[in-house]
Order: structure tokens, then C-alpha cells, then sequence
């Protein structure tokens, strides 16, 4: 007995609780699902603001065959799902850390007293493409509310850094009341899943069994995500030991960069899974403070300028490698969640990079760029010409075509990177 298709836009709700659903087979008509009906595709941009030391990064050679670099160490297991891109940058894109501004616009000379942004990619995506989720996107940082997106006029959409607001936003709904009733359930280690439980139950019979698998994994990954949440806000509730050595920080501070950065994972992999939303910017924000992180002792801005100082570059590498890790944490969950016959990382346009080439002299080319996911054909080293190099708005112009714009220009583009091509499957 075939089950009747369930509408797309389902959700399981309860009081003060809406819970999206990911993609199951049968929100697809019966003649579609035969026909294997194509999920939608994503995009998750991600910028590292205090640049990646590039000699760790790029390979020495061009092409398939390159020797894997320090940074690109700890994601040996995605070898042949990203490619590494040297020589690209913004033309006229300067000024150093202000650059930031325009790393998905690519407006010119953000240290001008005339300048004026433009849109940024992924505003562009929802403006072209004007999917059919909860959220147009989600603007995100680590630890600040200047974020990557810009809308069409250039003002700047602010970024939430607080991953409580970012998961209520998504799964807690309803009068302040019952919002506040759902919050003090979660930190009484109640789930969402407790307060839907019977609809879910309802919903669950008229599945098929990998549809009632998939919703397994979806709903754990709801609870893990609610665990590390009530962890999080009850250390702010927790007094600093008086002790000798140094104090340790709560989780809500700024210097716990890999947890706040792991928190914000949790919840990309969640909003992509839920189609709440399609497409993601992240600023992974430098700090003018030391991140606790295991053999660090000095201020990470004043690392990023290294001059090339031994002792400063040793301890440069142990946060730059931390934020592979991250990448391939990201990356890890994104491949493991299945979708269609698929993973979400085959539908998902994954782009870790930053706006500066040499952060010791502030120097904006030769952007360090990689891209993971989306259908392309990767395990390849990309080196364009270190002194001319092919705008980066190139890349992105393939991006929108990848997601299903029809466009063949944004920013500074001058048409398409040769050798980025789309998977054969």
C-alpha cells in the first residue's frame, strides 16, 4: 500500500513549537518520487577574517596529484570533494581588513569615503532563485553582529552570533509565553521532540522505512543540538573559580572560539537538513584576544601580523589548523546526513575563505579559497596567475548557475574559472 504524498511544507508542531521536516520521499507525488525528484540545492559561505597563512595552505603544485599542506592535513578524507584555488582575488577590492565588507559584493575600495556596497552573493541567490523556505537565509558569525550579507542597496544585514536565538527561531514558535514555557523545558533537559511527540508519532505510521530512518537521524540530531544549547547557556550561569592560574572563560565568551564555532555548525547542518533555509554566510571573526585553544598564548590579530616571526607563526598555525578542523566538521555532518539517494554535502555549495591573502601586510590578493560539495568535479589544486589574478566573482558566477540562476555576471566577473567543472554524475 503506497502512502499519500505529504505536503513539502509539513511541520510538526505543538505549543510554542514548529518543527520543519527534512526532505522525505513521501512529500513527493508517487510519478515524481519514480522519477527521483531532485532535492535543492544550497550554498554556505564562510569567511575566516584574519586570513589562513597561505605557504601552509596551497600546494606547491597545480592539478590533481598535489601534496597534501599542513592545513590541508585534517581534511584528507574529503580529498576528492573540495578543491584548493590560489591566484584569485577582487579586482580593486584594497584597504586591508575593511575588505571584509566585500568579500561576496566584491565593491571596490571599502576604505573610500564614497564607498558603497553592493548585494552579496548569497542575497543575489535568494533574489534570483526566491526559494520556498522559513528563512531567505540565515546571516551567522562567531562573535560579532557584522556579518557577509548585504542586501541590494549595500546595507548590511546583521548577523546573529547567538546560536539560542538562531535554533528558537527556527523551532520555537508561538506567544512569548509559550516561547519562555519551551526554553525553561529544554533546560530542564526536556526536548522539542517531548512536546511534538504525539504528532510525530502520528506522522511516523504512514511512512515508509527509510523515510522513518532519515526522520531518526533528523530527530537526533535535534536533541544533540538542544544538549550542547542548555550546556552553553547554563555556563553563563556558573561564577569563575578564584584560583592561581589563569581563569577560565564560559562558554558565551568570545575567546571560546572552536565551541561557539561548533555550536554554529550544529545548527548550518540542521537549517540545510530542514530546508528552513538554502543559503548560509558565516564570519568566522578574528579576535584582538587570545582564543582558547591548546598551545596558544598570544593575541590572534597580533599573530596574523607575523612578520614572519618563528614563535608567532608556530602559534598562527595552531589556530588556523583548528579552523580546518572546524571546516571539516562542517563537512563531516553535511556528508553524513543522507538526502535522495545523495548526502547534503552533493547538493551544497560549501566556500572557506577570506579576504586577505597576507594578513601580516594587509594585503588583499591571492585570496585563499576553497570549495567543497555542490556537484563539482574536485581533488584538485586550481593555481591561477599569482600576479594577474582572474576575478573571484568568476567562481561565483558558477556558483549561481550551479544553484539555478540564470545569470552570467555578478560583481566584478569576467566570465568563468576554466578547469571547475560540474561532476559527470
Amino acid at each position: 500500500m503506497t502512502a499519500t504524498p505529504v505536503s513539502r511544507r509539513r511541520f510538526l508542531k505543538a505549543a510554542g513549537v514548529t518543527l520543519s521536516l527534512p526532505l522525505l520521499e513521501a512529500m513527493a507525488p508517487r510519478q515524481a518520487r519514480a522519477a527521483a525528484s531532485e532535492a535543492p540545492r544550497r550554498m554556505i559561505c564562510i569567511n575566516t577574517t584574519l586570513g589562513l597563512h597561505t605557504p601552509n595552505l596551497f600546494p606547491k603544485s597545480a592539478g590533481k596529484d598535489y601534496e597534501l599542506t599542513p592545513y590541508l592535513e585534517p581534511l584528507k578524507e574529503f580529498r576528492d570533494e573540495f578543491t584548493v584555488f590560489s591566484g584569485l582575488s577582487h579586482p580593486e577590492v584594497d584597504g586591508g581588513h575593511p575588505a571584509e565588507l566585500c568579500y561576496l559584493t566584491a565593491a571596490p575600495h571599502p576604505r573610500a569615503d564614497n564607498f558603497k556596497n553592493t548585494i552579496s552573493l548569497d542575497q543575489y541567490a535568494v533574489e534570483q532563485l526566491v526559494p520556498d523556505t522559513r528563512f531567505g537565509s540565515l546571516v551567522l558569525a562567531s562573535s560579532s553582529s557584522r556579518g557577509l550579507s548585504f542586501t541590494r542597496s549595500g546595507v548590511p544585514i546583521p548577523a546573529e552570533e547567538r546560536p539560542s536565538r538562531v535554533f528558537r527561531s527556527m523551532f520555537v514558535d508561538g506567544t512569548p509565553s509559550e516561547v519562555n514555557a519551551q526554553m525553561q523545558r529544554l533546560k530542564q533537559g526536556q526536548s522539542i521532540m517531548d512536546t511534538v511527540l504525539g504528532e510525530a508519532k502520528d506522522f511516523q505510521k504512514g511512512l515508509g522505512q527509510q523515510d522513518r530512518r532519515k526522520l531518526d537521524e533528523y530527530f537526533t540530531s535535534v536533541r544533540e543540538v538542544e544538549q550542547r544549547m542548555v550546556k552553553a547557556q547554563d555556563w553563563t550561569k556558573r561564577p569563575k573559580p578564584k584560583v592561581d592560574a589563569k581563569q577560565p572563560v564560559d562558554i558565551n565568551s568570545a575567546v571560546e572560539v572552536p565551541a561557539r564555532v561548533r555550536l554554529m555548525i550544529d545548527l548550518m547542518q540542521l537549517a540545510i537538513q530542514t530546508d528552513s533555509t538554502r543559503f548560509i554566510t558565516f564570519a568566522l571573526n578574528g579576535l584582538n584576544a587570545v582564543p582558547v585553544i591548546p598551545g596558544v598564548s598570544q593575541d590572534w590579530h597580533n599573530l596574523s601580523h607575523h612578520g614572519q616571526d618563528p614563535a608567532k607563526l608556530t602559534e598562527l598555525a595552531v589556530i588556523e589548523t583548528q579552523q580546518m578542523k572546524l571546516f571539516g566538521e562542517l563537512l563531516t555532518k553535511l556528508k553524513s546526513t543522507a538526502e535522495q539517494g545523495g548526502t547534503l554535502l552533493d547538493r551544497t555549495i560549501v566556500l572557506f575563505g577570506s579576504n586577505l591573502g597576507n594578513a601580516s601586510s594587509h594585503d588583499n590578493k591571492n585570496l585563499p579559497i576553497l570549495v567543497a560539495g555542490g556537484g563539482f568535479r574536485h581533488g584538485q589544486h586550481l593555481a591561477f596567475d599569482p600576479k594577474k589574478n582572474p576575478p573571484l566573482c568568476n567562481l561565483y558566477v558558477q556558483f549561481l548557475r550551479r544553484l539555478g540562476a540564470d545569470t552570467s555576471a555578478f560583481g566584478s566577473s569576467t566570465g568563468t574559472l576554466s578547469g571547475f567543472e560540474l561532476a559527470s554524475s
